[in-house]
C-alpha cells in the first residue's frame, strides 16, 4: 500500500513498474543496466480514488496522463534502480 497523503492509499497491485535503460550520459554501464523506472497508475480504473478526485485528476492538462487515463512517471535521476524506484513513488 502506497500512502499518498494520509487519506488516499494506493494498493500495490494498482501500480505497474517497468525497468528500462536510462538515457543520457553514464558511461558504458548505461547500455547494459536497466536502472530507470517507468511507474504507471491507472487513474481511470483505480479503486483507491473517489469519483470527485478521479474526475479532477483526469481533467488536468498533464502530459504524463495518457488518453486512456493512465499516469506515467519516468524516473532516471539516479544510476541506482532502487533509488529511481523510490523517486518515482515519491513523485506519484
Amino acid at each position: 500500500m502506497l500512502d499518498i497523503d494520509g487519506i488516499v492509499s494506493i494498493p500495490e497491485d494498482e501500480l505497474i513498474e517497468k525497468f528500462v535503460r536510462a538515457t543520457g550520459a553514464g558511461g558504458q554501464n548505461v547500455n547494459k543496466v536497466s536502472s530507470a523506472v517507468e511507474l504507471r497508475f491507472d487513474i481511470a480504473r483505480s479503486s483507491a480514488l473517489d469519483e470527485a478526485l478521479r474526475t479532477r485528476l483526469l481533467a488536468r492538462r498533464d502530459r504524463r496522463v495518457t488518453a486512456e487515463g493512465v499516469l506515467v512517471i519516468q524516473a532516471q535521476r539516479f544510476r541506482d534502480q532502487a533509488k529511481n524506484r523510490i523517486d518515482a513513488r515519491e513523485r506519484l
